[in-house]
C-alpha cells in the first residue's frame, strides 16, 4: 500500500505528546522561530535586565528572571505577585514581542486550548547548576481563582530535565528531557500540577552557549 502525499504523517513538532491529562510536549515546535524568539529576548532584556529574585522565605533564586507583557511576575519577602511595572525601573514591563504572542497562541491551540491570550511572559535564564523546585502556578487566578487558561513553556538552549507531578506535592513526578525548541503546554485537569526543573547540567549549546532560556506564557487575572 502506498500513501498519498496528503496522508503522510505530520512532522513530529505538530504531534503533541501527552504527558498527563491536559498536558503535552510539542517537540521542536519553536525551532522555526527560535532565532526570532532570541532576538525578542535580547530586546526585552535590554529594557528589563535579568535579576535573581528573593523568595518570601529569604532565599535567592538560582534562576535569573525578567518579564514582558502587561504584567510581570515578581517575588520578594512580601510574597509572590504580578505587577504592571518593573520594580527596578518603576516603568511598565516591555511589551510582549509579536513573535512571542504568535507562538504561544499557536502552541496552545495545537495542544487543545483555543483562544489563549497571554498577558504575561516570564523570561528565565538557567546556567549550569540552576534549578526550579517543585511548585504550582497559582498566582494567575486572581480573586476569582480562575485557572481556565493554560501555561505555555518554551525551551531554548541547553537541555533541561523537566519534572511534572500531580496536584499534591507528594505525588509522583515524571521526568522529561526538554531540548532546544521544545514547547510544553499544560491546562485543564493538569493546570495546577506541581512542576519544576532539575539542576541543569553543564554544556555548550551551539547558539546560546552555556545557558538555557525559558519563556513561560500565562494569563494572569486582573483584580484591580
Amino acid at each position: 500500500m502506498t500513501l498519498n502525499l496528503f496522508d503522510e504523517p505530520a512532522p513530529a513538532y505538530l504531534q503533541p505528546m501527552a504527558i498527563a491529562p491536559g498536558a503535552a510536549i510539542l517537540r521542536g515546535y519553536a525551532l522555526p522561530v527560535a532565532d526570532a524568539l532570541m532576538q525578542g529576548v535580547e530586546a526585552v532584556l535590554a529594557a528589563a535586565p535579568l535579576r535573581h529574585l528573593v523568595t518570601p522565605g529569604g532565599q535567592t533564586m538560582s534562576v535569573a528572571m525578567s518579564n514582558c507583557g502587561a504584567l510581570g511576575w515578581v517575588s520578594d519577602r512580601r510574597g509572590y505577585r504580578y505587577l504592571a511595572v518593573d520594580p527596578l525601573s518603576n516603568q511598565p514591563w516591555p511589551p510582549m514581542p509579536n513573535e512571542f504572542l504568535a507562538l504561544a497562541t499557536r502552541a496552545a491551540a495545537e495542544a487543545g486550548f483555543a483562544d489563549f491570550m497571554p498577558n504575561a511572559c516570564l523570561i528565565n535564564r538557567y546556567e549550569p547548576g540552576a534549578r526550579m523546585g517543585l511548585h504550582q502556578d497559582r498566582d494567575e487566578g486572581g480573586k476569582e481563582e480562575n485557572f481556565s487558561a493554560p501555561i505555555v513553556s518554551v525551551s531554548l538552549g541547553l537541555p533541561a530535565e523537566f519534572l511534572f507531578g500531580g496536584l499534591q506535592r507528594k505525588d509522583k513526578t515524571t521526568r522529561w528531557l526538554l531540548l532546544h525548541g521544545d514547547v510544553v503546554v499544560w491546562g485543564g485537569p493538569s493546570r495546577l500540577a506541581f512542576h519544576g526543573v532539575a539542576p541543569m547540567k553543564a554544556g555548550e549549546h551551539a547558539v546560546l552557549g552555556a545557558r538555557r532560556i525559558n519563556l513561560t506564557f500565562r494569563w494572569a487575572g486582573l483584580d484591580d
